[in-house]
């Protein structure tokens, strides 16, 4: 479906959130956050002198933009963390560890806990609460909660060192109750702690009340400058309130399942939660009637989805209660072969998650509605055009085949996959063909499709074990006869359809039990068969122009003195090919792991040199 960038930037939102740029290859190039996400993707798109030359060379090659709302500025800015760390884009600067965000620490595991400010969550058992966008805010929120309940700051091993050494000076300016000299009780300690506890839990109304009498009785006695501190004091605990849920602490991964209808169509968000972070969203458009209950909807896609995908979290987050809740779980905990939760969470983190989840469905269900009737038409509409023409039923799931080599030289299958007339590319596959030698298209086939089967007979192999609905061949009858060998071996009875070419290897019919059917070449039945067809094409090459290169810029990056083979891999990861690398700034380089000023320069002056050489 062609994305208009004009007509798409008319319906982003005035909502905070992370916007996320795409190239023409679908990757994402840039992520970024935005307090409203209206103004801020529109200026990329707007004539102005002021641009850098990155920003311009980054948007002359963005083909299609996607957004996630949240919240708030601080829940965009830690998605948008989370985003660039899983999805590394070539346009963002990237940091080189994971130390970016503060947290705050309480020591629980200890018998005198502490507040700690640290960067990073250890499965320790102890409480973390964040992240939060500020370290000032952060220090001056636990110096505020280490001098109103008078906790320790010091690092002594208690109850081991009680008494070893002389209390420190935070005794004494009466900041701390010196449990390292027994002058307060284990139990009367932790009461402080807990007092602390319910403040970062939420329970801040009375710390914030106090502060700010504080600042209203300074400035009415006219001590401007001390109630100025407490005015930033103030703003500072009152930042570190914000509340986010794009990060939790336990460092599970789950999904978050959600969804938004009306009285034809219906809009499900997952979003995905690796680790404890937020790393990304899917939305899925699914055809329903009126009367359709919701929770039978999304019990229906959380099994078709879940069916399709060979990742499975262990825990599953549901807008709605599921009738077979159980059986589901149970179905989902042997594929992933361990326990598998499914929870409706009603209060909490979890709770604000499945509610962001419903409003960015909402958001894609009101502002992408002609956008929906014409996928319908394009996908449901077209599948419904080739049953008809096939007399076949239920083609949910199609699968498509082609070869590529050069005079026979590393020849390599590809696999399509499309379900409901969407390409589902987490289900396509590359195969290096090993058993034939030269341009043998018909026996590289049979290979190709004897080892996607072995695969799909065998159920412990994840990656194969759905199979088709049909199989679509690239070609006419030779193609179909040798798939139909194949499955006659594995005693599949899979409708196999072959696309017939004309004299300018346009697709002029289909060739269906050994009939040649003619197929109408403006219908959207036509058009999804030929974007099947293409991207099977097109797939096959690029995989094929992948091995190429590889073995290409293998030689040509060891010609570079201090590139070694760790830095040659760091480059080809980073860049993707020969050609990006060759174009990317000294800046650009340098952004790649393992690469310095110095190894930057080089690649850049040796493809400099190239050039001028040519």
């Amino acid at each position: 479906m062609a994305f208009v960038i004009e007509d798409e930037l008319k319906k982003l939102p005035r909502q905070p959130g992370v916007y996320i740029m795409h190239d023409k290859k679908d990757d994402i190039i840039y992520v970024g956050k935005a307090i409203s996400l209206r103004n801020r993707v529109r200026q990329y798109f707007q004539s102005s002198k002021d641009k850098s030359a990155k920003i311009k060379q980054m948007v002359s090659k963005i083909e299609r933009f996607e957004y996630i709302v949240t919240d708030s500025e601080l829940e965009a800015l830690v998605l948008e963390n989370n985003l660039i760390k899983e999805n590394r884009p070539r346009y963002n600067t990237m940091l080189r560890d994971d130390k970016t965000y503060p947290y705050i620490k309480l020591t629980v595991k200890e018998d005198y806990p502490r507040l700690l400010m640290v960067r990073q969550i250890k499965k320790d058992k102890n409480k973390y609460f964040g992240p939060f966008s500020s370290g000032n805010a952060v220090r001056d929120t636990i110096n505020l909660l280490n001098k109103v309940y008078k906790l320790r700051t010091c690092n002594r091993n208690l109850p081991r060192d009680i008494g070893a050494e002389r209390p420190c000076l935070d005794y004494f300016i009466h900041q701390c109750d010196a449990p390292c000299q027994n002058y307060i009780s284990k139990e009367e300690y932790n009461k402080n702690v807990s007092e602390a506890l319910h403040f970062l839990s939420g329970d801040f109304e009375p710390i914030v009340n106090k502060i700010r009498s504080e600042m209203e009785r300074l400035s009415s006695e006219l001590k401007f400058e001390e109630a100025a501190k407490q005015r930033d004091l103030l703003n500072s605990v009152l930042h570190v309130t914000q509340k986010q849920k794009i990060t939790s602490d336990d460092a599970k991964d789950r999904d978050i399942i959600a969804m938004a209808k009306d009285d034809r169509d219906a809009v499900v968000q997952v979003f995905f939660i690796r680790e404890g972070k937020m790393v990304g969203r899917e939305h899925h458009y699914v055809q329903v009637a009126m009367d359709d209950e919701k929770a039978d909807i999304l019990e229906s896609f959380i099994k078709q989805f879940y069916a399709g995908t060979p990742f499975v979290p262990s825990q599953i987050v549901s807008q709605y209660e599921l009738k077979d809740s159980e059986l589901i779980c149970e179905w989902l905990s042997t594929k992933r072969g361990s326990k598998v939760n499914i929870i409706v969470p009603k209060k909490g983190s979890k709770e604000k998650l499945v509610e962001l989840a419903v409003k960015n469905a909402e958001i894609v269900l009101t502002k992408d509605r002609e956008k929906l009737q014409r996928q319908e038409a394009r996908s449901t509409g077209a599948v419904k055009e080739i049953e008809e023409l096939l007399s076949l039923k239920n083609l949910n799931r199609m699968e498509a085949y082609d070869i590529s080599n050069i005079s026979g030289v590393q020849s390599v299958g590809s696999m399509v996959v499309y379900e409901n007339g969407m390409p589902k590319k987490s289900d396509y596959r590359k195969f290096k063909i090993k058993t034939v030698i030269g341009p043998n298209d018909y026996a590289s086939m049979k290979e190709v499709l004897t080892r996607r089967f072995e695969h799909g007979t065998d159920e412990s192999s994840t990656g194969f074990n759905k199979l088709p609905d049909i199989i679509l061949m690239d070609g006419g009858r030779g193609q179909v006869n040798i798939c139909l060998q194949v499955l006659e071996e594995f005693k599949l009875n899979i409708p196999v359809c072959g696309m017939v070419k004309d004299d300018n290897h346009r697709t002029r019919g289909l060739y269906y039990n050994n009939v040649e059917i003619p197929i109408d070449t403006h219908s959207q039945g036509f058009l999804l068969i030929t974007r099947i067809q293409d991207e099977a094409h097109r797939f096959a090459i690029e995989y094929h122009r992948s091995l190429r290169s590889k073995t290409q810029v293998k030689s040509i990056l060891d010609d570079i003195e201090g590139i070694g083979s760790v830095r040659r891999r760091a480059l080809m990861k980073h860049f993707k090919d020969i050609e990006n690398i060759k174009n990317a700034t000294v800046e650009e380089l340098m952004s790649v792991e393992g690469m310095n000023k110095k190894a930057a320069v080089a690649v850049n002056e040796f493809f400099i040199k190239a050039k001028q050489n040519v």
